[in-house]
């Protein structure tokens, strides 16, 4: 499959987040073989749990999958930019490396601010992919806040 494939599976999970009222960011986490291992979608608001974001959740459910919480040589495809806490958090689990939609120009910690998945102060890096679907990405997130805004 390619990257457009796996980001379209990736939206599909940030969808489901939105049905369900929360910020539509969905991820994907592949094996080293390519197979879809877990997926994950935003669930903060749903698990009362702040780190419950879409690539947090995935790790989370790939790590119990392969039983191992390294998941090295495994490939995270996330429709929005991680963040400072997923972006560490793809680091400490050694993913080798990140896909991702659209950037994000407030918290974006993978390109836009920080570079913390490649940063070389760091033991670890991560190859970097961005802007795959971005177009897509950045709409049903602004499609979502739109409508939130609209609402009485």
């Amino acid at each position: 499959m390619t990257d457009n494939a796996y980001m379209l599976l990736a939206l599909e999970c940030a969808r489901s987040a939105a049905e369900n009222g929360e910020v539509p960011i969905g991820a994907i986490i592949c094996g080293p073989e390519g197979c879809v291992i877990a997926t994950g979608r935003n669930r903060t608001i749903g698990d009362t749990d702040p780190t419950a974001h879409a690539e947090v959740v995935a790790m989370r459910a790939a790590a119990r999958t392969i039983d191992n919480y390294r998941l090295t040589g495994c490939t995270v495809y996330t429709t929005i930019e991680p963040c400072t806490m997923c972006a560490g958090a793809l680091v400490n689990a050694r993913i080798a490396r990140v896909v991702y939609g659209a950037r994000d120009e407030r918290f974006g910690a993978v390109d836009t601010h920080f570079r913390i998945c490649d940063n070389e102060v760091l033991n670890h890096r991560l190859q970097i992919t961005g802007g795959v679907l971005a177009e897509e990405c950045r709409d049903l997130m602004q499609q979502f806040f739109r409508e939130r805004r609209e609402r009485p």
